[in-house]
């Protein structure tokens, strides 16, 4: 895939299927980012390596860790949750965005990743970190270790809320995240991060002499743009006083998934503003293509135990193109080796699947054997030695 390049504060990106310039937005923030989530593909970035700190960007992998504990056996979403003192709302730093935990409460894993979700609350985000490691420093050294596992190389966490400065990340590898994060957890989607509102404590989550006056808190989801703008049903949002306003999006239309990260806005306005620019830019100018070609018949095979191998590839048919692009779709093969004579390892290419639109050809993908093909017994590889003799005359000739 060609890649895309940002030239100057105001990007000229290269279409993936054609070189023609596509202007891409301007964006006030710091640094943002914009990728297709189905195949990883970068369409637009903006001072996309600049380290900043992700604020309650953060919580994603918090909320990350805890989701796959649960899948994989090792927690469940309506255990009750153990509120060590560190954990108490009275206990967070200053300013600090809240679920209101407190001594006694009653909890749920579930509930807790409602309130890291919705209020965003540090409180909240120290119980699930002193539920999956014995301290915070543990937990935030398993955050590390998925960062690395995802390939973030200048991402790093030191506490699982991002209240801290030293939690650091980029434009680019925050995207490249999230992209791992929706497709692990694409459930959470609904379940969490487009819920529009959070009530705690509700009078089950106290102890039973305080249920009559839960004192309740109605919290509304920070990102303002679910509901508002077309698609929209995550990510999450933070704020701190050294890299002021930060929005993770992610949005669908027309089976056409985006994530876009904005770091570093002066403003809510501003940030979401350079949200709702960044998704209708890459909404207009991109799609996902998801082809589907006829199944290829097999080749004929020369000297082997079979006389014929299925073919096919060994890529994933899914890839990012301009808008305009992949409408009457059609396939070639070319470039088919001839003769084919076994022995042939399975994943052998043997030539390549090519689509074409009107515009011309979109993408080539390498055709390769299905199976191993063994080599035959000497009577057969004599005989088709013979035929395949006869057959280059035949050749010559016309």
């Amino acid at each position: 895939m060609k890649r895309y390049f940002l030239l100057g504060f105001a990007a000229l990106v290269f279409s993936l299927n054609a070189q023609e310039e596509i202007p891409g937005p301007i964006i006030s923030s710091q640094a943002a980012a914009l990728l297709d989530v189905a195949t990883g593909t970068l369409i637009f970035d903006k001072n996309g390596d600049q380290i900043i700190p992700p604020a309650s960007l953060a919580k994603l992998m918090t909320i990350h860790i805890a989701l796959k504990d649960v899948n994989a056996g090792k927690a469940v979403l309506d255990e009750v949750i153990d509120l060590p003192r560190q954990s108490w709302a009275v206990n967070q730093p200053p300013r600090s965005s809240l679920m209101y935990l407190a001594a006694g409460h009653i909890v749920t894993l579930r509930e807790l990743l409602l309130g890291l979700a919705i209020p965003s609350g540090n409180d909240a985000a120290v119980a699930v970190g002193l539920r999956f490691a014995p301290s915070v420093d543990a937990f935030a050294e398993r955050m590390n270790q998925e960062a690395r596992q995802f390939g973030l190389t200048m991402t790093h966490f030191v506490e699982p809320s991002g209240v801290s400065e030293y939690n650091l990340t980029t434009a680019k590898e925050f995207a490249r995240f999230c992209r791992e994060y929706v497709n692990l957890h694409p459930e959470a989607l609904q379940e969490y991060h487009s819920v529009r509102e959070f009530a705690y404590p509700k009078p089950e989550n106290l102890p039973y002499v305080y249920r009559s006056r839960p004192n309740t808190y109605i919290r509304h989801n920070n990102n303002t743009l679910l509901g508002v703008f077309p698609g929209v049903d995550g990510l999450k949002t933070g704020y701190i006083d050294e890299s002021k306003y930060n929005i993770a999006l992610t949005a669908e239309r027309d089976q056409t998934r985006f994530v876009a990260v904005i770091l570093g806005a002066e403003r809510i306005r501003d940030r979401d503003d350079d949200g709702k620019k960044l998704l209708d830019w890459g909404f207009a100018h991109f799609k996902t293509l998801r082809p589907t070609p006829e199944p290829l018949p097999p080749l004929r095979i020369w000297k082997g135990k079979k006389d014929t191998v299925e073919i096919g590839t060994d890529e994933p048919m899914i890839f990012t193109i301009a808008a305009d692009r992949g409408n009457r779709l059609r396939w070639q093969t070319e470039n088919i080796a001839d003769p084919l004579i076994a022995p042939l390892s399975a994943g052998s290419q043997i030539g390549e699947l090519v689509l074409y639109d009107e515009a011309g050809e979109l993408r080539r993908f390498p055709l390769c054997t299905a199976v191993e093909i063994e080599q035959g017994g000497f009577f057969k590889r004599f005989w088709d030695g013979i035929r395949l003799f006869f057959r280059s005359l035949k050749t010559k000739n016309k």
